[in-house]
């Protein structure tokens, strides 16, 4: 009332304060999952579909690959299946670094590219899909007990960009969990021992990932159908024609720079995805293309 200016300023500078100190708690509420703080694996493959998703699934992996270099995060090839004429059929990446887990884990799902295809002569728009899977990597403190006659290990010769020890031998390792139909794949190392033990610790991942998703939902019984995600369930499109734009379907959070997006902007889509899945606020919004 008194116009005091110094006041006016006190009080201006305790009000940010305050901001940046709510948004430090903030951030510390949506990654205060038991392993936010751990390294990730993530797992992509195409969708039906031939070339245009193998295309599409190449997409999403440097989308991915360009987030984590953008936070500071080493990225490592686990495995990778190219497409017979361009992208690939399935890749699986270890994402190193300080909340990997915590940030990625709500990018499970089924993402869907609409565009004017490249590989088509008619230049008809063609719509493609791909899905995503992101578990923690886990280390010896984690306990999961696995049957060895629940698996079927299977061992195949290397292809693609697998890391510069893929030779020409069956180094390749494939396993089976049958009871849960989980598959985890490891060619990373020209080693069929390393491929193997690597390819059970992703196993083992997994079946932990798992477990913490139905633990999830027993606690949040309300908000079970918000918060499962799996092949059938389309969380974000992504439209390049006929205009731009890309939107989350869980949050209704959009962004009309989809060339930035593909280049591992992610950020405002999964803050908002975290803050749903922690506040129970998730939506399913509906995708008009």
């Amino acid at each position: 009332m008194e116009d005091d200016a110094e006041i006016i300023l006190e009080a201006e500078t305790a009000i940010q304060k305050l901001t940046d100190k709510a948004e430090v708690l903030e951030l510390q509420t949506l990654l205060s999952g038991e392993a936010d703080g751990n390294d990730t694996y993530l797992e992509i493959n195409s969708g039906a579909g031939g070339t245009e998703s193998q295309d599409w699934a190449n997409m999403l992996l440097r989308m991915y690959t360009r987030w984590a270099n953008a936070h500071g995060c080493k990225v490592d090839i686990m495995e990778m299946h190219n497409g017979e004429e361009a992208g690939i059929k399935s890749a699986t990446i270890q994402i190193k670094g300080e909340n990997a887990y915590g940030w990625l884990k709500t990018e499970s799902g089924v993402h869907r590219l609409v565009r004017i295809s490249p590989f088509d002569s008619n230049a008809r728009r063609h719509t493609s899909f791909a899905s995503v899977w992101v578990y923690p990597v886990i280390d010896d403190n984690f306990e999961v007990d696995i049957n060895e006659s629940d698996l079927r290990i299977d061992t195949y010769r290397a292809s693609g960009a697998g890391g510069q020890h893929v030779n020409t031998t069956d180094s390749a390792v494939r396993i089976t969990h049958i009871p849960t139909n989980i598959v985890v794949q490891c060619q990373n190392d020209r080693s069929q021992h390393k491929n193997r033990a690597t390819a059970m610790n992703m196993l083992k991942a997994r079946l932990y990932e798992a477990e913490l998703q139905r633990r999830e939902e027993e606690a949040n019984t309300e908000h079970a159908g918000k918060t499962e995600i799996g092949w059938g369930h389309q969380i974000r499109s992504y439209v390049l024609q006929p205009y731009q734009m890309v939107k989350d379907l869980r949050t209704g959070v959009e962004s009309g720079q989809p060339d930035k997006v593909l280049d591992g902007d992610l950020d405002s889509f999964l803050n908002a995805a975290l803050a749903a899945r922690v506040h129970g606020t998730s939506t399913q919004v509906e995708d008009i293309e």
